[in-house]
This record gives structure tokens, sequence and C-alpha cells, in this order.
């Protein structure tokens, strides 16, 4: 049933019977009611200003213009999208593959020295804490 129109009643047309067939064909064709194509065309005529009577020479031109900038639209939509994922998601993973396969030798880390007093001297001697024995006192 077409939606929007389940409670309309329905009427009859006077169309000739080969021109019936055509048309019958031609809704089937776009998996439509009758109905709907019939509404669908006269929609189309509408809203592009083509008559069926009259010839298609320049409003074909304005189609043809008008097509082109849908076309130019969706084409900047698809660069942008492209341009972001580019930012956020390919220049990224690039920095952080080429960071790993870089092979850079990490920064060397100082030695962390302790202060050790000693009573006896009063004086203050470092150590380096990677030797330090815990049970030696002095030194």
């Amino acid at each position: 049933m077409d939606k929007g129109y389940e409670k309309e009643g329905f009427e009859t047309l006077k169309i000739k019977s080969s021109v019936a067939n055509e048309f019958r064909i031609f809704s089937r064709m776009l998996s439509k009611s009758q109905s709907m194509t019939l509404l669908l065309m006269m929609d189309f005529f509408k809203e592009n200003g083509i008559s069926p009577v009259e010839s298609i020479g320049p409003n074909m031109e304005t189609l043809e213009k008008r097509i082109s900038l849908l076309i130019k639209k969706r084409m900047n939509g698809m660069i942008a999208i492209m341009k972001d994922i580019e930012k956020n998601q390919t220049k990224p993973t690039v920095a952080m593959l080429y960071s790993l396969f870089e092979q850079t030798e990490p920064p060397k880390k100082k030695l962390i020295l302790e202060k050790k007093y000693v009573e006896e001297k009063n004086e203050v001697r470092y150590r380096e804490k990677k030797y330090l024995d815990t049970n030696d006192n002095e030194q």
C-alpha cells in the first residue's frame, strides 16, 4: 500500500489500453504502484520546470548545471571527509609506526645518589644507590 495514501479511495481515468499497458510495465520497472508512479512523474515535471509538450533543449542545459552543482557539492563533501580521515587517523598512525621502527636508543637515566650521614666525621658521603648494601653502615 502507498504510505500516506492508505485511506484515500480510488478514481478511474480513461486511458487507451495500449498506454495503460505501457504505464503498468513502467510502474513495475520502478517497483512502485501505478498511483505512486504517476505522482512521482508529476512531481519530477513540477520540480524541474519541464513540460512534456515542450522541447527539452534549453531546460536540459539547466538540468545539467543543477546536476553538476550537486556533483560538486558531493565532491567537496567527500574531500572534506578524506581530509578529516587523513588528519585524525592516517597521520597519527604513520607517526606512531615511524617512531616504532626508528630504533632510537632511550635516553640514559642518571643514577640516583643517596646521602649518607656519618656521625663520626659529620661528613656527607655519596654512594650510588645501585651498589648500596643495607648491612654496610660505614664507608
